[in-house]
């Protein structure tokens, strides 16, 4: 990244990022000290995550991964996926390829093996 792309940093991004931390260590602690029923926990995790991904995200480098994040996605749809009909060939070709492989190396385990066998006499 150069300079004219990277986000600007903040003052504040240490302060958000310790309330960021904050938050979701709060979640981790509460569930394990207190006995807590599903709905409350519940609540709990729809409201406090998003909150501090909000928080997290205000921050130069959540607002730089909010940017990669975008354009993953406009790559994504540019991506040329196969039929099904070239899935079944690919994998059967894959499949065939790898039998062909392990029966040549059987065969060459084999042979190396009776040659061994004959060369030292043992006889495995």
């Amino acid at each position: 990244m150069n300079a004219a792309t990277e986000a600007p940093k903040s003052g504040l991004d240490l302060v958000k990022w310790l309330v960021v931390f904050a938050i979701l260590t709060s979640l981790v602690v509460a569930n394990s000290v207190f006995e807590f029923s599903t709905l409350q926990l519940a609540i709990g995790l729809v409201v406090l995550i998003p909150l501090a991904g909000f928080i997290a995200a205000q921050t130069g480098k959540g607002r730089e991964f909010l940017t990669f994040a975008k354009e993953a996605k406009l790559e994504v749809r540019k991506v040329v996926w196969p039929t099904r009909q070239e899935t079944n060939q690919t994998t059967l070709i894959v499949a065939v390829v790898t039998l062909i492989m392990a029966l040549i190396l059987f065969g060459l385990d084999w042979v190396l093996l009776k040659l061994v066998s004959f060369l030292t006499g043992l006889g495995i």
